[in-house]
């Protein structure tokens, strides 16, 4: 997925990681601790250093999407929505007494905390070329982040791809199903079209995609 030649799927494992370089070099989300040196390789054949990174924008915290942050040697802050991004540097701990906390903290078991700053974004703001869209539901601090110049909206896990669509992520990957739902009407009604569509799981959407987020909010 490259419109303009700007956008680029580092990983495409368990998890996507994308990397956009709009004269700034953007990380979005981390993959597995596994997917480190697929993601420094990536970084490198793209003529970049890991260094090079400006800044890490993160969907969400959950253990395929900041596996990686630990051990990539990453010199730049981590921008997450709240609470998820005093999750990701260890500063709190999810809930325990939540299913979606519990296995965040059950996975998290095997995550390093990163030596970097954790910024936390706030719904409508502006970080380089994205805008931040708060979307709640698979997690509290779930972001989608869009890229107007570039056309592009990386949605994280709000949804996923399935059979060249898109679809809500299932409940029970959820912290709470009925508002990611919502999030996702919320979002639709409010973004600007895009024609490039970057979730979390599965194959990034490369024509229409939010005629494709129109007809899943339809649905819901």
């Amino acid at each position: 997925m490259a419109p303009d030649s700007r956008v680029y799927r580092l990983v495409d494992g368990i998890s996507n990681v994308y990397l956009v370089d709009d004269g700034e070099l953007t990380l979005l989300d981390a993959g597995t601790p596994g997917d480190a040196k697929a993601i420094r390789e990536g970084i490198r054949a793209l003529g970049h250093a890991v260094a090079d990174v400006d800044r890490v924008l993160l969907t969400h915290y959950d253990y395929d999407h900041v596996g990686a942050l630990a051990s990539l040697g990453l010199n730049a802050p981590i921008h997450a929505g709240e609470p998820d991004a005093t999750y990701v540097t260890g500063a709190a701990k999810p809930p325990l007494f939540d299913k979606k906390g519990l296995s965040q903290r059950v996975l998290g078991r095997n995550l390093d905390f990163p030596d970097l700053t954790s910024v936390p974004v706030t719904d409508g703001e502006v970080i380089g070329g994205f805008r931040a869209y708060h979307t709640p539901g698979h997690t509290a601090g779930h972001m989608v982040y869009l890229h107007e110049g570039l056309d592009v909206a990386f949605l994280g896990d709000c949804v996923r791809e399935s059979e060249h669509t898109l679809e809500p992520m299932p409940g029970f990957l959820c912290a709470d199903s009925k508002r990611n739902h919502e999030s996702i009407k919320e979002f639709f009604e409010r973004a600007p079209t895009f024609e490039y569509g970057a979730p979390g799981h599965g194959e990034p959407i490369t024509a229409g995609a939010s005629a494709v987020l129109r007809r899943v909010a339809a649905g819901l």
